[in-house]
């Protein structure tokens, strides 16, 4: 479970983020939405312990990410939108680094890993040097390492970017698995049709504000006429960019703080 409780985050003449809150609960798939500059990557950095906010507090199953950092991070997995691997080890060499963070035993360890690397088609790479990885390659390195010590909360910054459509796939087919198994994934995405298709709820942020929650049924009923022909719904697609449209300061500069 993710709870965040009036994050506020400002940078150098901005606020990046203002006194945002919303509750992931456990076993949830969430998708958090918004243009670039909005403050997507900064809440995910500050639930991730990567930045600290200026005010609020974010728990993960109930464990301060400010307060107790090293207790909640052993909780989560982490995928940036462009993951950060040491180039000079293989992958598999890398993943077993990974779980050596994470306290996973030797012997559990082939059972954690060999059916995401069949998943995720990094078998014939996994004994190469990263370097010698395409961007694709890595990235999906980086999924099976986000998740392979068995997160119990897992943020995924845009996780299908640069991602064939099979290797799409695997990545929907794992996540379900996983919320279905209790775990919370909160990701962020500008594709929003996934979105739309497997996520139990989403906010949508602008500007360092959410400007709106629930579940994609939610939004289509505030957001629809009652009455409204179903060949006439608006998609997340459809609610997403008139939302944001009100919104004209969603963009990559900050309001004042």
């Amino acid at each position: 479970m993710i709870e965040v409780i009036s994050l506020t985050k400002n940078y150098p003449g901005c606020r990046a983020l203002d006194s945002i809150s919303f509750k992931v609960d456990s076993g949830a798939m969430f998708a958090f939405l918004g243009p670039n500059g909005a403050g997507k990557t900064t809440t995910i950095k500050i639930l991730t312990g990567i930045l600290t906010p200026d005010s609020g507090e974010a728990l993960i199953n109930g464990i301060s990410m400010i307060k107790d950092p090293v207790g909640a991070k052993k909780l989560c997995g982490y995928l940036p939108d462009t993951p950060m691997l040491f180039e000079k080890l293989t992958g598999m060499q890398y993943l077993n680094f990974i779980m050596d963070i994470f306290e996973v035993a030797s012997g559990e360890r082939p059972d954690r890993v060999n059916g995401l690397i069949d998943a995720f088609e990094l078998g014939p790479h996994i004994d190469s040097i990263i370097e010698s990885y395409s961007l694709g390659t890595r990235k999906k390195l980086g999924i099976v390492a986000a998740i392979c010590h068995k997160p119990t909360v897992l943020f995924l910054d845009e996780p299908t970017s640069g991602l064939d459509p099979q290797s799409v796939r695997a990545l929907k087919d794992t996540l379900k698995e996983m919320t279905g198994e209790g775990a919370t994934v909160f990701f962020s995405t500008h594709i929003l049709e996934v979105a739309e298709k497997i996520c139990d709820r989403v906010a949508i942020i602008g500007s360092g504000r959410l400007v709106a929650e629930g579940s994609v049924d939610q939004l289509r009923a505030r957001h629809n006429g009652a009455g409204t022909p179903a060949g006439a719904l608006k998609s997340l697609e459809d609610i997403f960019l008139e939302l944001t449209a009100k919104n004209p300061d969603n963009g990559p500069i900050c309001m004042p703080a």
